[in-house]
C-alpha cells in the first residue's frame, strides 16, 4: 500500500498530550476542518488525513473493490492509527466518517479513547415502520442517478441546502468549491458506499464512550436518527446544537468545538447523557 503517511496525506499539528484525529466526510478533504482545528491546537495534538481518493491522498492507491463499502475506508483509518502509534486517540468523524470511525473502533477498541460523531447516520434509507433514516429507496436512487449523470451539477445545486446558512452565502460557495475539487468518478463510488450502507447492527458492538452531535436542522440526517443512535449505542451522549445544516464545523465552528472540548474535559462522560442545545 506504500507509505501510509503519504498515501493518506497525514498531517500532525500541535503538541498536546491527548491526540484528536479528525475524519472528513463524503465529498470533502481534511481542509473541511480548517475553522475548527485552531480551537484544539493549544491543548491537543491534532491529526488530519484524507481517505484514499479524496483531497491530496494518493489516488493511485484507490481500489474500486476495496472502497465499494465503508469497511474499505475503515481499513484506511485503522492503518493510519496503527502507523502513528500515538496510543488511544479521540476520533472526531463528520457524517459518513462517523460510521467509518465506529466500524474501526469495533475492530480495534484499544486504539480509541472516545468517539465523537458529527451528523452521523447508520442508515440513510427508511426501513419503516421501525426506522426513519430520512430517505426513501426512490430518493436514494434518484440522488445516485443525478450524481452519476452530473456530479458537478449536483454539487452546485446542493451546496446551499447542505450548509443552510442563507446569511453567509460565502460558506455555500466554499462548500461547492470543496465538492468541485474532488474526483467525480471516485465521489460517485463513495456516494454509493455511503447512501447504500446499513450499519445499525454494529451499534451495539461499540465499547468506548461516544458523543453524538446533531444539528437542530439537517437536510441529510433527521433528529430521529440521532435519537436512534443514542438509544442503541451503549455509553453514548447526545448533544443537539443550535447550528443548522450538515456542516457545523464550517457554519458554527466555535459552538461545535466547544461541545467537543467540554465533553473531553468532563472525562468523556462515562454515563449516558443528553442535551438539546444549550
Amino acid at each position: 500500500m506504500g507509505n501510509i503517511m503519504q498515501r493518506n496525506h497525514v498531517n500532525i499539528l500541535g503538541d498536546g498530550k491527548q491526540t484528536v484525529v479528525f475524519g472528513h466526510g463524503f465529498g470533502c478533504s481534511q481542509d473541511i476542518w480548517r475553522y475548527l482545528v485552531p480551537s484544539f491546537l493549544k491543548d491537543y495534538r491534532v491529526v488530519l488525513f484524507d481517505y484514499v481518493g479524496s483531497g491530496k491522498s494518493d489516488c493511485s492507491a484507490y481500489d474500486g473493490a476495496r472502497y465499494s463499502s465503508l469497511e474499505g475506508y475503515a481499513e484506511d483509518l485503522l492503518e493510519v492509527l496503527e502507523e502513528l502509534k500515538l496510543g488511544p486517540v479521540v476520533f472526531v468523524g463528520h457524517s459518513v466518517s462517523s460510521m467509518i470511525g465506529l466500524l474501526t473502533s469495533v475492530k480495534k477498541p484499544e486504539l480509541f479513547q472516545a468517539l465523537i460523531m458529527i451528523s452521523p447516520s447508520p442508515r440513510y434509507r427508511n426501513d419503516l415502520p421501525d426506522y426513519y433514516g430520512g430517505f426513501s429507496e426512490d430518493d436514494i436512487r434518484e440522488l445516485l442517478q443525478l450524481m452519476e449523470k452530473n456530479f458537478v451539477g449536483w454539487a452546485t445545486a446542493s451546496a446551499a441546502a447542505l450548509i443552510n446558512t442563507p446569511d453567509q452565502p460565502s460558506l455555500a460557495r466554499q462548500l461547492e468549491e470543496t465538492f468541485h475539487a474532488e474526483d467525480p468518478v471516485i465521489m460517485k463510488n463513495f456516494a454509493k458506499a455511503t447512501f447504500q450502507s446499513d450499519h445499525r447492527k454494529d451499534l451495539s458492538e461499540v465499547s468506548i464512550p461516544s458523543l453524538i452531535i446533531q444539528c437542530s436542522e439537517d437536510s441529510i440526517v433527521p433528529i430521529e436518527v440521532a435519537d436512534y443512535l443514542h438509544a442503541h449505542i451503549h455509553e453514548s451522549s447526545l448533544q443537539v446544537i443550535k447550528a443548522k445544516g450538515h456542516y457545523p464545523q464550517l457554519s458554527c465552528p466555535k459552538e461545535t468545538a466547544d461541545v467537543i472540548i467540554n465533553y473531553l474535559s468532563d472525562g468523556n462522560k462515562s454515563k449516558q447523557g443528553f442535551s438539546r442545545g444549550q
